[in-house]
């Protein structure tokens, strides 16, 4: 009798089998005489769609709205269903005595093996393994921790009560708003809200105007370069400027400041230093570390998430990604110096050095059992990396969690603030400096992006208390005020984990922030990736901007399918039912009837849509006008009927090369009778462009360099003290 593992990915399936000794191949799995190891391929069951329960569901009638069925049915993905078939054959194999659910230690990777085991009909004995990283030590320490996996029993309920719940409220307003305008519009509880944001940031934008106003500063000389001390109102001058406020905004106000500051000299009034010291940020979740990934590299949150999870599963060289937590568990605290003896290479070394001349810091900023649910921070794991094998992305995503891990256990950067006041004929004047006592955590950083202009030493001269200065004048600078800035994806990201400041109830507040915002660390990425190639949202730059579809359908859906509490509330009781303290039945009998309400308003609705992407070609097959698409894959033309499906892809981005300007090249039709363009004014017939391409390809590629240059370095010992110069 053997036991059956299934794992959620086959990379992870492959390690699992390795440390279990399954060295057999079969359809479907790996195998020995005591384990039989399979795999998912992320879900490979869903809920069913409405035309499955039945056939008039296929056309979108209002009048059939709200679907809720009496019971949910699920069914196998048609294109995972060979997979599934070869689970369900292993899960039936009369040989097989329990299983093993080794799926992602979370609620979602809960529900991709629960759903499995139940379309299968499986009776048998089932057993959790959950692990927070793919080394060896921690895959054989979890298989010797086995639970039953009826301890996770209500996280399974409450990952299937999202689930339905999502189901019930997308699907329903989603067919509402399609039927009702008639056009492809989705909505969602956690889309439509992270849409709303990004909208209601425009609208600040446009209805903003700027306003002219003036700072004031007395400028002196010292060692080629000047001290500025800035003007700052003692008194309430104006509706715009009260004490402490450096912006004049009216041109009396400054005439008379300028005629009772000129010609006269400074006298230093005060001088006051204090000690100050600022502690490292924490340890890295998913989201902040998608933010730093996306500032420091400019890479979208799902390509970041790629890198993480390929360092978790390929490289094991990181802990599990999908993570909310910025702490680590009590019991993590022994396993520090194996971690630091992983990362010792290269410039990591003196300050793992620094790290070990003393006890290892043990404070509640970094360990905390009550901050951690499912998954600790992500941190390096005990496995030495080989650094030859990452991608030159993979090594800078890796070593920024190296040096925000090692940070942590660093004293605080402590320097000591001077303020410098001076007075020009009882008007205060200002400027502040800095002296460092205790670099600190930020011997890590040096100059990287922890560093912002309030960090930057200002050399102040000694003053001495009533000092006179003179060889200084008087300045003045005329600004605006500048409008709010527009999201990036890595502000977008911020806002999505903490959408408080979009609700005005105190109580609201604590909500989100309790149940951690919009979405999850780990369907973040995914959600804003539908949005735009949805064409709800657009990049241009860094920026991010709503398109008329955004702007539109955020008038269209009903009001609180806009708010994040929507999502707040949801999360407050999917947490309950994952901790037995509320039964699903309940919170789904709710969700049914907030639907209702929804569909019904949306229905009855007076408003209207208007394409603004509408061609003057009509759909093929219903003789609808087609819509143009445009979105990160290239440009498609869409029929503007919900009913129909047709769509026609005529513009595609790809990863060929200009041989004029480099840049990279759309594809005009099919790949056989198509044509590559560029913006530099190249274009040329896919045909010929292939041609070229082969018979350069005889001559050696970069792939053929790179495999070389590889090979050489893997000849480099590791830990040579002169690797950076090889490199």
């Amino acid at each position: 009798m053997k036991t059956l593992v299934l794992a959620e990915k086959p990379s992870v399936a492959r390690e699992i089998a390795r440390i279990l000794n399954c060295n057999q191949k079969v359809p479907g799995g790996i195998q020995n005489n005591e384990y039989i190891v399979t795999w998912a391929l992320g879900h490979l069951v869903t809920l069913a769609m409405p035309e499955e329960y039945d056939s008039k569901y296929q056309n979108w009638d209002a009048t059939m709205l709200p679907i809720i069925p009496e019971k949910f049915k699920t069914v196998v993905i048609k294109e995972t269903s060979k997979q599934y078939n070869l689970v369900k054959g292993f899960l039936k194999d009369k040989n097989v005595k329990d299983v093993v659910i080794a799926t992602d230690a979370g609620r979602e990777g809960e529900l991709v093996a629960r759903l499995i085991l139940k379309q299968a009909h499986f009776d048998k004995p089932m057993k959790r393994l959950w692990i927070s990283s793919m080394t060896d030590a921690s895959i054989k320490a979890g298989f010797k921790n086995l639970v039953p996996a009826s301890k996770y029993d209500n996280l399974y309920y409450s990952a299937m009560a999202r689930a339905k719940s999502d189901w019930i409220v997308g699907l329903n307003v989603t067919r509402a708003l399609s039927c009702r305008f008639n056009a492809k519009l989705n909505a969602g509880r956690v889309q439509t809200p992270t849409i709303a944001m990004v909208v209601e940031r425009e609208k600040e934008i446009n209805s903003f105007r700027p306003v002219p106003y003036y700072n004031i500063y007395y400028s002196y000389p010292y060692k080629n370069k000047k001290i500025n001390f800035i003007y700052e109102a003692q008194n309430k001058t104006n509706s715009e400027n009260e004490s402490g406020n450096t912006r004049i905004y009216q041109e009396d106000i400054l005439k008379n400041i300028l005629g009772k500051v000129e010609k006269t000299n400074p006298v230093v009034k005060e001088i006051i230093s204090k000690d100050k010291r600022k502690g490292c940020p924490q340890l890295y979740d998913l989201t902040e570390l998608q933010r730093d990934g996306n500032k420091l590299y400019g890479l979208s949150p799902k390509q970041t998430l790629d890198i993480i999870q390929s360092l978790y599963e390929r490289h094991k060289i990181l802990t599990y990604p999908r993570t909310d937590s910025r702490y680590l568990t009590n019991d993590m605290y022994d396993t520090i110096k194996e971690r630091l003896r992983a990362i010792n290479y290269g410039n990591f070394t003196q300050i793992i050095n620094q790290i070990n001349t003393r006890p290892l810091k043990n404070t509640k900023n970094i360990f905390d059992n009550s901050k951690v649910s499912d998954h600790h921070a992500i941190i390096p794991t005990e496995q030495k990396p080989n650094i030859a094998a990452l991608s030159s992305m993979e090594l800078k995503i890796y070593e920024l969690v190296i040096k925000r891990f090692l940070a942590v256990f660093l004293d605080d950067y402590e320097y000591l603030e001077t303020k410098v006041i001076i007075d020009i004929n009882g008007n205060k004047f200002t400027t502040k400096g800095k002296t460092e006592k205790n670099i600190g955590w930020k011997i890590v950083y040096k100059k990287d992006v922890l560093d912002d202009e309030e960090d930057l030493i200002i050399d102040l001269p000694i003053f001495k208390k009533n000092e006179v200065l003179l060889n200084g004048k008087i300045e003045t600078k005329k600004l605006l005020t500048t409008p709010p800035a527009r999201y990036t994806e890595a502000t977008i990201l911020s806002a999505m984990e903490h959408p408080a400041k979009f609700v005005t109830s105190t109580n609201a507040k604590t909500i989100l922030e309790d149940t951690g915002g919009l979405g999850t660390p780990a369907t973040r990425a995914d959600i804003l990736d539908k949005l735009f190639t949805n064409g709800y949202l657009e990049l241009s730059g860094k920026s991010i901007f709503p398109t008329s579809k955004g702007k539109q359908l955020i008038d269209l859906v009903p009001e609180e399918l806009r708010s994040p509490l929507l999502t707040a509330n949801y999360e407050t009781r999917l947490k309950k039912i994952a901790e037995g303290k509320e039964k699903d039945e309940l919170f789904i009998k709710d969700i049914i009837d907030e639907t209702k309400d929804m569909v019904k308003e949306v229905l009855n609705s007076d408003s209207s849509y208007h394409h603004d992407n509408i061609t003057s070609k009509k759909c093929p097959e219903c003789g609808s006008p087609l819509l143009e698409i445009n979105n990160k894959i290239g440009k498609s033309l869409v029929c503007s009927s919900q009913a129909c499906k047709y769509r026609k892809m005529i513009l595609r981005h790809t990863m060929m090369k200009c041989p004029n300007c480099f840049k990279k090249l759309d594809l005009i039709g099919d790949y056989e009778n198509g044509s590559y363009q560029c913006s530099c004014g190249f274009k040329e017939k896919t045909t010929t462009f292939k041609e070229r391409i082969s018979e350069k390809k005889k001559e050696m590629s970069k792939r053929d360099i790179a495999n070389y240059l590889k090979k050489q370095n893997n000849d480099i010992p590791k830990d040579n003290p002169f690797s950076d110069f090889f490199k």
